[in-house]
């Protein structure tokens, strides 16, 4: 398949241009939808929907005639991927304890497309039976019925249900994509997608430094004149944008990188440079480790292979040497994490460092009383909350993603998911290792890279399970993983995809 513009040669929009045009339809028609949300009027907003119904029955007919079920699926997974960089700022309607934004919406519309077409051809047993990360998915399904069962011993159902929910939402994703994206053209789409969509938000960002203006999405709306200058873009709060930007830097600095044009790779490094000085504004440190993290494994997917093995040994050695001079320390120090039997003092006003210590104290303490099974889908913060064992200045959510997934799930999941996220990180570089082309490198890179970012990042904000881009960079290097795979039995030369 000849290369896109961005690499090299004309770009084949004959190809997907269906899919372009329908991709395109329906993003006018959500956009049509949000504009009749917010018609003031009672019976201008009833004219406008009659309109926008008669042009969705017009678009259904154009589909019909023009596009294929793929096609259709296709597309509308691509809006979905873009609308989830949009969040709640331009739709939220709560139902309940159910709010429906967005990103919802058009999720379910692709699960009833997606079932459509899974009719039409008659399952995807060919494709499933094929699939290099079936492993994956036997994971993240158990993860989800550990989840349902966990039910039996929470504290609180109705917060558990309520965690299941967000935690299905992103499994759903991932289940879509992976029978969606099945070549290297869909992922270069994908990321893409991504590229154009965290620009609008680090422009949002720069507005909300610059101009001191919050949305309504931000906890800062609103709220005193020395926090509005905080970068949130449509994030509750600056360190989910930080977490989000450390994963974008990677995005375009591996575009950079690869793409040909000059203009493309100069926008993509401005960008770049737009992301770090953005976390760098939200005070994020875990971010800005994120991004160093991740940019020292850079520098190694780019030395020689003949020094690799050299560089592993001494930063291995190195990293043995500093841990043997600050073991003294280190005792200590995992010694008070692991051992939290400090008096809960309700005077007590601590720092943020000694909160964040306080909450990994308490959930190992919850940890180890339910003896590894964990308090249950959703229920940490019930615990913190009701059963505090430390003052945690009145914040019950524990900030850190790996020690949220183990606390409510167990050892059982926490270690299967860190199992998973190794697994796949090994296994894209075991690919990289290979001759590949230039979109194949792109991705790859941009997918270890970014892993590493998130890792480091991911104890910056209060949960992650809420954060829908976690779950969609995690369908990215999931597909990524299944698609190059696939493609090693036949190698993509360079400057093919």
């Amino acid at each position: 398949m000849a290369e896109t513009s961005l690499f090299v040669g004309e770009s084949p929009i004959e190809k997907h241009r269906i899919v372009l045009e329908t991709a395109l339809i329906i993003s006018l028609l959500t956009a049509g939808l949000i504009g009749v949300y917010w018609i003031g009027t009672v019976w201008l907003q009833v004219v406008a929907l009659l309109l926008w119904t008669w042009l969705t029955v017009f678009s259904a007919l154009y589909f019909k005639e023009r596009a294929t079920s793929a096609d259709l699926l296709s597309s509308m997974m691509y809006v979905l991927i873009a609308s989830t960089f949009l969040n709640q700022v331009l739709l939220s309607l709560s139902v309940g304890f159910f709010t429906l934004f967005i990103y919802r919406l058009l999720l379910i519309t692709c699960l009833v497309v997606f079932l459509a077409h899974s009719v039409k051809i008659g399952g995807f047993y060919k494709e499933w039976k094929t699939m290099p990360v079936k492993g994956i998915i036997y994971f993240l399904m158990f993860w989800m019925a550990y989840g349902a069962v966990s039910l039996l011993w929470s504290w609180s159902v109705i917060e558990g249900i309520k965690y299941l929910f967000l935690l299905g939402i992103g499994l759903l994703f991932i289940f879509l994509a992976v029978f969606t994206f099945t070549r290297v053209d869909h992922l270069i789409a994908f990321h893409m997608i991504w590229l154009l969509m965290s620009g609008l938000l680090i422009a949002i960002g720069m507005l909300n430094h610059f101009g001191h203006i919050q949305l309504p999405t931000s906890t800062l709306y609103g709220g005193p004149n020395y926090k509005q200058a905080y970068p949130t873009a449509v994030f509750t709060n600056q360190n989910d944008f930080a977490t989000m930007l450390a994963i974008s830097f990677f995005f375009y600095l591996a575009a950079a990188r690869h793409f040909k044009k000059p203009i493309a790779r100069a926008t993509c490094l401005v960008l770049a440079t737009a992301s770090v000085w953005l976390i760098y504004l939200t005070e994020s440190r875990a971010s800005l480790l994120g991004v160093a993290a991740g940019g020292i494994l850079y520098l190694f997917l780019l030395l020689p292979a003949k020094y690799k093995k050299g560089t592993l040994l001494f930063s291995l050695c190195l990293t043995v040497g500093g841990l043997l001079v600050i073991s003294g320390k280190l005792f200590v120090k995992l010694h008070d994490l692991v051992v939290p039997y400090t008096a809960y003092s309700v005077n007590e006003n601590p720092s943020s460092n000694t909160v964040r210590v306080h909450l990994l104290q308490s959930g190992w303490h919850y940890l180890t009383e339910t003896f590894g099974i964990g308090v249950g889908a959703g229920n940490l913060p019930v615990y913190l909350e009701h059963q505090p064992i430390l003052n945690t200045n009145h914040i019950f959510e524990i900030h850190n993603w790996l020690a949220e997934l183990t606390g409510n799930f167990g050892f059982l999941i926490g270690a299967g998911y860190l199992a998973m996220y190794l697994t796949i990180f090994f296994t894209l570089y075991k690919i990289y290792a290979k001759q590949m082309g230039r979109k194949a490198k792109l991705l790859l890179e941009t997918c270890m890279t970014a892993q590493i970012a998130f890792l480091v990042s991911s104890i910056s904000p209060s949960s992650i399970s809420n954060l829908y881009f976690h779950w969609v960079f995690l369908g990215f290097v999931i597909c990524t993983v299944s698609v190059l795979s696939q493609s090693q039995q036949k190698p993509i030369q360079s400057g093919e995809a």
